[in-house]
């Protein structure tokens, strides 16, 4: 049945009521209130998602016999990512991949505005991928999933843009404090990855969030964090140079994890035939879990084997067992296996039709890579490098590589452990990996298409403020064009019937030839003895710098910091003039984003 006009109204009253009411008893405090609203649903999300999954995985485990679950690793994978494929194109019909990414995208392009199914979908898709055993990570879905709650309770109060943006980042943090009830870590991902404001105005509401998601995640699923008897061994200043080599190792294999990536998604992207990519995904992942167990699912349960020292373990159910525990070199190949692997995997999960985020692989890999550097200083160079140390250092030095975000990294981490007793090795391996992985590659997993459209917002308000000049929209289209042919009698035809003082030259195809300056030629002018002996070719001016539609908005500021010019052509790659561009509506519409994006 359709709603009616009187329905939509009635709505519409019930949600202006509420909000009218909200702001009498809470007054300039209702923003505080919705944070902590926010707070409460972006728990739930994350309480609810993992209560799907262990339902997910729980089910698989009763209804199939674990002497043949490793058989099943071959049909797991693909049955996830096709009921997740199908879930998503039949039902949800958008785009749920990279869910961090959407999130920010909203942000820079949309005031904050996340589509209603968000709420729901990525929660659902991801339930079902990780479930089957997809090699991916909850928490940018559920991420995604507690900032649409945010921002659809914005939509729903007509809230501005910039309350919108922040209720986002509240859902945010609220779902990453619930998920790894590291409130700190949650806000810090909110500031350095989304990219919010850290301002007065914007820092108290995501503690609200983040400390209502932690609270209320510990009530429902107990207080021990992930990592709480985690055997960290106390710094020792002799051990700085062990972290300083985790921090170049992980940056170095966030690069490869970025890059590998980008080379598995577009081999995928070639794929035209829906249901074929989701049989060549499905079966190569399949392959990948049969070869290593560890790839399966989340992966976490494998983290803490490592800590425990138990690498052999994780291949108790890959067919080469026998062999990797009979020799240390094969044990040694088959763990540089899965950190090499475990991007093809993840990234092929979610380029087949699967739904997962990498923040999980991320920590992943992280860890594998800290393991696989103290056991080899252990074994071969007789040097008694701390194993979980290394660990939770490594772990943090991928994450800050690829996602660009040192302070979430060490946050994180040393949240994940109970404490802060490692927090001076992760401050040494985190910025490092991150200045390293920044050397090679200038963009996060999560930035990178936004930036190369020019379409990312980012803590730099003077460049993100230029990015959003659409300059072609500011065209004056009313200077004067004069043929290349005319004479000078009807040039001064023209200039009567004209009150600027410059003027634009075209041949016979209307392509730009160059400018007339009046004031260069002024004396010429008012000679009527030269108007049928000069012409438009004698008194041509060209310019030396012109604005190409192609241009960037940036290239265009710097033409005109070039030139010190207040005016600018603008024409066409074949040289079709448009129109002129002035310095002073450049300005003044940079300073309205400006003031727009500053704080109320």
């Amino acid at each position: 049945m359709k709603r009616t006009k009187m329905e939509g109204k009635g709505k519409q009253k019930w949600y202006i009521t509420v909000r009218d009411w909200l702001s009498g008893v809470f007054g300039k405090n209702t923003l505080l209130f919705l944070s902590f609203f926010v707070g409460v649903c972006g728990a739930t999300v994350a309480i609810v998602v993992k209560n799907l999954l262990h339902f997910t995985t729980n089910l698989l485990n009763t209804a199939f016999p674990e002497a043949q679950v490793n058989y099943y690793y071959l049909a797991f994978p693909m049955v996830g990512i096709l009921l997740t494929a199908l879930f998503v194109r039949y039902w949800v019909k958008d785009d749920l991949s990279h869910g961090v990414s959407i999130v920010l995208n909203s942000i820079s392009n949309y005031g904050g505005k996340l589509r209603p199914h968000n709420v729901y979908s990525s929660m659902v898709a991801s339930s079902i991928t990780v479930g089957f055993g997809g090699s991916v990570g909850m928490e940018a879905p559920i991420v995604l999933t507690g900032s649409a709650v945010g921002s659809n309770l914005a939509r729903l109060f007509n809230l501005t843009p910039k309350q919108t943006i922040l209720l986002l980042g509240c859902g945010s943090a609220a779902a990453m404090g619930a998920i790894f009830k590291a409130p700190i870590a949650a806000v810090v991902f909110a500031i350095e990855v989304l990219m919010l404001d850290l301002t007065t105005t914007s820092i108290v509401p995501l503690l609200i969030s983040a400390a209502t998601g932690t609270i209320l995640s510990m009530f429902f699923l107990g207080e021990d964090v992930m990592l709480t008897n985690a055997p960290i061994t106390p710094f020792q200043i002799k051990n700085v140079w062990l972290y300083i080599v985790l921090g170049i190792a992980t940056g170095l294999m966030s690069v490869y994890f970025l890059r590998m990536s980008r080379v598995v998604d577009r081999l995928f992207s070639k794929i035209k035939q829906y249901y074929l990519k989701i049989i060549i995904g499905g079966l190569a992942l399949g392959g990948l879990i049969f070869v290593f167990p560890a790839f399966y699912g989340e992966g976490y349960g494998n983290i803490a084997q490592l800590m425990r020292d138990d690498s052999l373990g994780l291949f108790k159910n890959s067919p080469f067992f026998s062999f990797i525990s009979q020799d240390y070199w094969v044990l040694l190949l088959f763990l540089a296996g899965i950190i090499f692997l475990k991007v093809v995997a993840t990234t092929i999960t979610n380029a087949s039709g699967g739904v997962g985020g990498v923040f999980a692989p991320s920590l992943f890999i992280g860890a594998f890579v800290g393991y696989f550097i103290a056991i080899i200083l252990r074994h071969f160079c007789n040097i008694d490098a701390p194993i979980t140390n290394c660990v939770l250092a490594g772990m943090a030095g991928v994450l800050a590589g690829v996602m660009h975000a040192p302070l979430t990294g060490i946050f994180l981490i040393a949240e994940l452990t109970s404490g802060f007793g490692l927090l001076i090795p992760l401050m040494v391996t985190s910025p490092i990996a991150y200045v390293t992985a920044k050397m090679f590659e200038p963009y996060s997993v999560y930035t990178r298409r936004l930036a190369q459209k020019g379409k990312l917002k980012t803590h730099n308000k003077d460049k993100y403020a230029i990015r959003q000049i659409d300059f072609l929209s500011l065209l004056d289209k009313n200077v004067r064009t004069v043929p290349l042919n005319a004479t000078l009698r009807q040039y001064v035809d023209i200039i009567a019937d004209c009150k600027r003082n410059i003027f634009v030259v075209v041949d016979d195809q209307h392509k730009f030839v160059g400018l007339l300056l009046m004031d260069e030629h002024r004396d010429t002018i008012f000679k009527p003895e030269l108007y049928d002996t000069y012409s438009v070719r004698d008194l041509l001016y060209i310019p030396d710098v012109v604005v190409f539609d192609t241009d960037t908005a940036e290239e265009m500021v710097a033409k005109f910091k070039q030139t010190d010019n207040f005016n600018l052509p603008v024409i066409t790659k074949d040289r079709k003039y448009l129109g002129f561009l002035s310095r002073a509506k450049v300005l003044d519409v940079y300073k309205d984003v400006i003031a727009e994006e500053s704080d109320d």
